[in-house]
């Protein structure tokens, strides 16, 4: 007993040399570095588990626009279209873009979020790709922006909407419509980055998306409107998104339109996501 203690005793107070130390932490082959894609779908699957987690956060992309295209079709159909079937040929089509563009303001929102409880200060600390944690976010995102396109397509051909462009005009429209929502996501995402608080993100970002989703040709002819807003209506980039999503629906191909809304989108992504990624990088 006493021959072991005595070793016991000499082992723990022998130097620790380095090849030891080695032998002890590289057990194994080191695994190689993950890389940008695969750091950016872990984190884009964190958004998906915080939406199980969090099922309210599905309230913006089920309820206001199930709200919203009943209010407008049954309040207002009769009186802008002649009739609710006539009206709701023209306002499902819109609804859909503004549903999609509101739900990307939450992506703001949830970055600030984390960043007042510090979860990016960690985020930042690893040894990923940069841009992951904001990437993923904006990819668990687009599954938001599904899940609110199929409510108001659903919801749409229930009460009587029928797209003549037929299932392949549908798709395609909303897949431009995923396309530009990811986009603009990035406008929120460098907002989250600069402002101090969640609320104060919600209440500039809901400055910015009020005018330019009711100032657009989602709900009326814009035809009816004075000569000085219909200029404006015109240069709106969400009357554009409108007419494609509108004019794939019900058969039309406006390519003209296609390609605005894909250089706008590209514009965005140029501009916004590199101030992202500064204030990212330098944020305390």
């Amino acid at each position: 007993m006493t021959t072991m203690t005595t070793t016991s005793a000499e082992q723990a107070s022998a130097p620790v040399t380095e090849d030891a130390l080695r032998r002890v932490l590289l057990v194994g082959e080191r695994p190689s570095r993950p890389g940008p894609v695969r750091t950016s779908l872990t984190f884009g699957w964190r958004a998906l588990l915080k939406i199980k987690h969090l099922p309210e956060q599905l309230v913006d992309v089920t309820m206001f626009p199930i709200m919203f295209t009943l209010m407008f079709t049954y309040l207002f159909g009769g009186a802008l279209a002649g009739s609710t079937q006539d009206y709701l040929q023209f306002l499902v089509p819109g609804i859909l873009v503004q549903a999609n563009v509101m739900i990307t303001m939450n992506t703001g929102i949830t970055l600030n979020t984390d960043i007042q409880k510090g979860v990016f200060d960690r985020f930042r600390s690893l040894p990923v790709w940069r841009p992951s944690p904001l990437v993923g976010a904006l990819l668990g995102d687009l599954v938001r922006y599904s899940i609110g396109s199929a409510v108001v397509i659903g919801l749409g051909l229930v009460l009587g909407f029928r797209p003549e462009g037929g299932a392949a005009g549908v798709v395609l429209s909303v897949a431009l419509l995923l396309v530009f929502s990811f986009c603009l996501s990035w406008l929120w995402t460098m907002l989250g980055l600069i402002l101090s608080t969640p609320n104060s993100v919600a209440g500039v970002s809901m400055m910015v998306m009020f005018p330019l989703t009711f100032v657009s040709n989602i709900f009326v002819d814009p035809k009816t409107m004075p000569g000085w807003m219909q200029a404006v209506i015109d240069v709106n980039p969400i009357t554009h998104l409108v007419n494609v999503v509108r004019g794939l629906m019900h058969g039309s191909v406006p390519a003209g339109e296609i390609g605005w809304v894909l250089v706008s989108s590209v514009l965005l992504v140029a501009v916004f996501g590199p101030l992202t990624m500064a204030r990212y990088r330098n944020k305390k």
